[in-house]
């Protein structure tokens, strides 16, 4: 059997926003000794509320997660995802210990080696080689350890020529690559990986994958990896944790947890009206109210074939009286993948406002997408793009379901998101 590495019973983190206080000294005093010496529960604490940014709440203590119970066993590639505000990056800070709980308990068996932002862990006056050092010797290495993977953690984070150079010279992406070095490379017996690797390049990127699935599979020790990519989740781990506004809504199999997130995502409606609860951001000088795709028919569906034509409808309301904009159209995999944008300067084409509420169609012709399901957002900008007035990330999905008239010219089933139908000749 299995032996269990993290095991997680009842964890709770909760957050109070705005004034930290009772507002008297006495019940400030009152509250120390009731939870720092008497180890009781904070008698102040109000009632929460879920970490839900959607809404405004009336409580001012937010539960970043809320009663989370797991077990994780050694060995184990495990990818932590959820929207923005679930309460990932939380849980990762409870298992490094960089904060405490408000309530539960973690058992942990092993050293952790964790790398949740740039430069964690690193002194900034020091070199890139002391830098080595001191992070082996806060996970309670020798120096005769450290020094005997020092060559390796060098040549693998690829900025020999700085090493003996203060780290606080080096560029964001040089501060990741020699962080993730250290962590990966110095035995601790679980890794912990936020997002900080989207600050590497692409090639750095596929590398630390690579070095990740090693840790996993060959050395046996374990991997908590928080990302919103999709696909890198899904190459490098076995299963997974959804968090939805600090609970757990889908643990298990990665292939069954990364089904449950993206049918957050996914809607049955070709048509959706925008308001006040929709998850937005901008400044709103321009603001969508709805949107509805079409096909060539101009029927309102959410299912097209290969070759058909898709029309994105959207209303806007101009809030600050602009005279120009620019607005894109994003089209996505369900694993968060960009596929193209769609902006109306690309086709030579000027938005003029002269109207307070304006209806836009913008026709995508001949989709060349393969059969799968595809999402679309929206953003409306000033004509530099430098003032984002409204961006909504999520508002429709669409399905390609065949090959359509395509299908009658032997339709490649080859992997790939896009089909080019280029045309052949000898010259």
């Amino acid at each position: 059997m299995a032996e269990s590495v993290i095991i997680v019973e009842n964890l709770s983190k909760a957050y109070q926003i705005g004034q930290i206080g009772t507002g008297t000294l006495s019940k400030d005093i009152d509250r120390f000794w009731q939870t720092r010496v008497l180890g009781k529960e904070d008698p102040f604490l109000k009632i929460g509320e879920t970490n839900d940014r959607s809404t405004s709440g009336e409580s001012n203590i937010v539960w970043s997660l809320k009663d989370i119970n797991f077990e994780i066993q050694r060995g184990d590639a495990v990818g932590i995802i959820g929207k923005n505000g679930a309460g990932k990056s939380t849980l990762l800070k409870l298992l490094s210990r960089i904060t405490s709980p408000t309530s539960g308990e973690i058992k942990v068996k092993g050293r952790i080696a964790s790398l949740l932002e740039v430069g964690t862990g690193f002194h900034p006056e020091l070199t890139g080689r002391e830098n080595i050092y001191l992070n082996g010797a806060i996970l309670g290495m020798r120096k005769k350890e450290i020094t005997r993977k020092l060559e390796e953690i060098i040549n693998f984070s690829g900025v020999e020529r700085y090493i003996d150079t203060p780290v606080k010279r080096y560029s964001s992406g040089m501060y990741v690559r020699l962080a993730f070095a250290v962590a990966a490379h110095l035995e601790s017996e679980i890794l912990i990986v936020d997002e900080v690797l989207a600050v590497g390049d692409a090639e750095f990127q596929k590398k630390c994958l690579g070095k990740m699935g090693d840790i996993s599979k060959g050395e046996g020790r374990t991997v908590l990896f928080v990302s919103h990519n999709m696909s890198a989740v899904k190459s490098l781990c076995q299963k997974g944790i959804l968090l939805e506004n600090g609970l757990i809504k889908s643990i298990g199999d990665i292939d069954k947890v990364m089904s449950s997130y993206t049918s957050n995502v996914n809607s049955k409606e070709s048509q959706v009206f925008f308001d006040e609860q929709t998850k937005r951001s901008g400044s709103k000088n321009l603001e969508f109210l709805s949107l509805e795709i079409r096909n060539q028919h101009d029927v309102l569906t959410q299912e097209y074939s290969i070759g058909d034509d898709l029309n994105v409808r959207f209303r806007i309301r101009n809030n600050a009286n602009e005279g120009k904009s620019e607005v894109a159209i994003q089209i996505k995999t369900t694993d968060e993948m960009p596929l193209f944008h769609v902006m109306a300067r690309d086709s030579n084409y000027e938005i003029k406002h002269s109207q307070h509420e304006e209806v836009y169609n913008v026709c995508i012709n001949d989709l060349r997408l393969f059969p799968g399901t595809y999402i679309i957002g929206l953003v409306s900008a000033n004509t530099t793009g430098h003032q984002i007035y409204d961006l909504i990330e999520n508002t429709l999905t669409f399905q390609i379901i065949d090959g359509g008239t395509y299908t009658q010219r032997n339709l490649p089933r080859s992997a790939g998101l896009l089909f080019l139908n280029p045309q052949w000749k000898k010259c």
